[in-house]
């Protein structure tokens, strides 16, 4: 068996091997986080959980600004466009992130005092903030051009490596330290020092000339474009706890961030769908089949509907489970940010065609009217109802996001397709609506398990009588991978 395995796996094509393993690092990346998440909620106060939830949002957001987001778009563009010179290339991207590095960093030393106070970071959190934005573009632009090139053998190994030692070197750093958030910062950023901190050298001594005119330039004007966009999205995703932070506690910010990161975990199955149906969706919209492509999409959303649904009923039991007691009230956030992840996965569908087209102007417009609407319903919502109000606006602010996108991803449709959908609209609404409906619903059980547990085993009965058709749905998923 285990034999007839392993042949079977090496006569695969190398880019199903590679699309398998680069899944791999995903997956576990994220799961690795998810696993050591209880040991950090025990070893933190709510307080201190809080606080370090706040430094991860602020490096969300400064890293659009001191690297363009350079090693997203562009770059991975970039390395097939400029195959031929893909070392001067890279060289160069790596070259220009380094200097906007060093540009904020020496601007910080002048106005440290006045960045302390705006971000509420100390000194030395501010130097690791700033650190590890730098390692992690590295990171990026290394591992976009191993994907490129098919290689996912040094990859695999790296990611993984560094993402156990990451939270192994923080437990410990925690444990023996007073400063237990300064302590974590810093372990992520010596892990990613020495994990990453290599391959900028390694990109040197292949050759390639630092600065480049011709790339600075596009790469500077393609990643200016696209701040908005970028900077929206971080909103997006963080706004939400730096606001509860200023204006009810880090407390408050810390027990919504663990309802915000037990949430997320879900993101695990939209990596997973939309690495294996993406190649095949931009193959069916370049062959003008578009038509074909809601026949696979619709039931990967129905999926995704089920498996959150699932999460949101046993979100007590995965609180009580990831975190101590006084967290308990992550609960009552659990369900809106739970529902918001199936409305991330809807854009991520929408957003196929808004890229293949690279319809960017668009793209911005959508995404900062959702930030934009997030911040407003946020400083409202938790200032009349409390940090708990997070989670529903932001909910609403995400499913403004999937419609602004749906609406772009029709309106270029129309142009391009003679009016024909990757998506049905109707079918999708009521389907959102009626996921929606369900999941608040369900929340409202939390106080009978009877009637929750009733509920589970209806979903169970449902599941089991349609066992075939998600056995066919997954084969149908997986099969395109290897079309693709």
């Amino acid at each position: 068996m285990i034999q007839k395995s392993i042949c079977k796996y090496n006569k695969m094509p190398l880019q199903v091997r590679a699309s398998f393993w680069f899944f791999i690092c995903s997956f576990l990346q994220k799961a690795i986080t998810a696993i050591t998440t209880p040991i950090f909620t025990r070893l933190f106060t709510s307080n201190e959980f809080g606080q370090f939830n706040v430094f991860v949002s602020w490096q969300s957001i400064l890293s659009v600004f001191l690297t363009l987001n350079l090693c997203y778009g562009f770059y991975t563009a970039g390395l097939v466009k400029y195959e031929k010179d893909h070392v001067n290339f890279v060289t160069s991207l790596e070259g220009l992130s380094l200097t906007m590095i060093i540009f904020w960093f020496v601007t910080y030393s002048c106005f440290h005092a006045f960045f302390n106070h705006l971000f509420s970071l100390s000194t030395f959190q501010m130097v690791c903030l700033i650190g590890t934005i730098w390692t992690t573009t590295v990171y990026c632009f290394w591992a976009a051009e191993e994907r490129v090139q098919y290689s996912y053998k040094k990859l695999t190994v790296v990611t993984l490596l560094v993402s156990i030692v990451k939270p192994l070197v923080g437990i410990i750093l925690v444990i023996i330290s007073h400063d237990k958030v300064s302590a974590r910062i810093a372990g992520l950023f010596l892990v990613e020092l020495f994990g990453f901190g290599w391959i900028f050298i390694y990109h040197l001594k292949r050759g390639g000339k630092l600065f480049s005119k011709y790339y600075w330039k596009n790469a500077i004007l393609f990643g200016l474009t696209m701040v908005p966009h970028y900077l929206s999205q971080t909103v997006l995703n963080s706004s939400d706890r730096i606001m509860i932070s200023r204006m009810v506690s880090d407390q408050a910010a810390g027990i919504y961030s663990l309802a915000y990161s037990v949430s997320m975990i879900m993101n695990l199955f939209n990596t997973a769908l939309t690495q294996s149906v993406g190649p095949w969706v931009y193959q069916r919209i370049k062959a003008k089949e578009v038509t074909e492509v809601s026949t696979v999409l619709f039931p990967t959303i129905i999926l995704i509907a089920l498996v959150n649904l699932l999460l949101i009923s046993f979100a007590p039991e995965v609180v009580y489970l990831f975190a101590p007691k006084e967290y308990y009230d992550a609960i009552w956030t659990i369900p809106p940010v739970v529902i918001s992840v199936f409305y991330i996965y809807l854009y991520s569908l929408f957003s196929y065609v808004e890229f293949y087209y690279e319809k960017t102007k668009y793209i911005s417009v959508a995404t900062v009217i959702a930030a934009l609407t997030n911040i407003i319903l946020n400083f409202f919502g938790i200032k009349i109802f409390g940090y708990i109000a997070a989670g529903y606006t932001t909910l609403l602010c995400f499913a403004l996001y999937a419609i602004g996108h749906y609406c772009v991803m029709r309106l270029i449709e129309k142009d391009k397709h003679d009016g024909n959908s990757i998506l049905p609209g109707k079918n999708l609404l009521l389907l959102s609506f009626g996921f929606t409906l369900i999941g608040l619903l369900v929340s409202l059980t939390y106080h009978n398990i009877i009637v929750r547990y009733c509920f589970l085993s209806i979903c169970t009965i449902v599941v089991i009588l349609k066992k075939s058709w998600i056995s066919v749905i997954i084969k149908k998923i997986l099969g395109l991978r290897k079309n693709a």
